[in-house]
């Protein structure tokens, strides 16, 4: 199959999966980030892991966050996961202030706006692949009988339908990550966040994963936002922020 005709078969199937919900991809800005601080008290003093950050990012851009170790680009991450709240600061999602929520509604907007890739992958190696990517929306509460169809579209799109019933430990590297995109898409969310979805496989399966996050991007209009300490994956997004010392240091477009 051609790479064209590859693109129009999963753009087919992943339209047709995405039916259940349209209403999370139609707003032009995906994410907003407004003066943002995360501030820790330590027997030194204060210690600011990030700073006056600010910055907004539309429906559909592959977005790369870079830095050194420690310079607060996974603490970023964390606040636009409203895996923890900030010291001051607004993060909107959707034009919703999460952090004005409460907790209950924070896991909400978590569970149905965001969708979280790990380099270690954080899959359940005593349950089965297909399991493993229906996790999100069994959280969410969908039926069972609603979602399998929806999960075996997802693994079809990356090519493990025929591997459903395997356990994750039985997969490589590679198509381990491919299992957690495809988890990562189950509640069809507006934005896709990635912890260094590359780290953790060799240079060429490092470079598939990522061809799947540009695809996700540019044809399906998935907000992907990939901390990387890889600058050759880094420059080929459609932008790059530089974190330093828990600010932006530059933002290129």
């Amino acid at each position: 199959m051609s790479h064209d005709k590859y693109d129009s078969h999963n753009k087919k199937i992943l339209s047709n999966t995405n039916k259940h919900d349209q209403s999370n991809l139609n707003s032009s800005i995906a994410l907003r980030v407004e003066n943002l601080y995360k501030v820790y008290d330590s027997p030194a003093g204060k210690v600011f892991a990030l700073r006056n950050i600010n910055f907004s990012i539309n429906t559909g851009e592959f977005v790369s966050i870079v830095g050194p170790s420690g310079s607060g680009k996974s603490t970023l991450l964390n606040m636009i996961g409203a895996l923890d709240r900030p010291s001051h600061g607004k993060v909107f999602i959707g034009g919703i202030d999460i952090f004005a929520l409460n907790d209950s509604q924070i896991s909400e907007i978590r569970n149905s706006k965001i969708g979280f890739i790990f380099q270690s992958f954080n899959l359940i190696n005593r349950t089965t692949i297909l399991k493993n990517v229906m996790i999100p929306s069994i959280i969410k509460g969908d039926e069972e009988k609603q979602i399998i169809p929806r999960a075996l579209k997802y693994l079809e799109f990356l090519g493990l339908k025929n591997k459903s019933s395997f356990k994750p430990i039985n997969l490589s590297g590679g198509q381990q990550q491919r299992v957690a995109i495809a988890r990562s898409l189950m509640n069809n969310p507006t934005i896709i966040l990635a912890d260094e979805p590359t780290g953790a496989l060799d240079t060429k399966t490092g470079n598939e994963v990522f061809n799947l996050l540009r695809l996700l991007s540019s044809k399906f209009r998935r907000t992907i936002i990939m901390v990387t300490h890889n600058d050759e994956l880094a420059a080929k997004t459609d932008r790059f922020i530089r974190i330093a010392d828990g600010a932006v240091d530059k933002d290129f477009r």
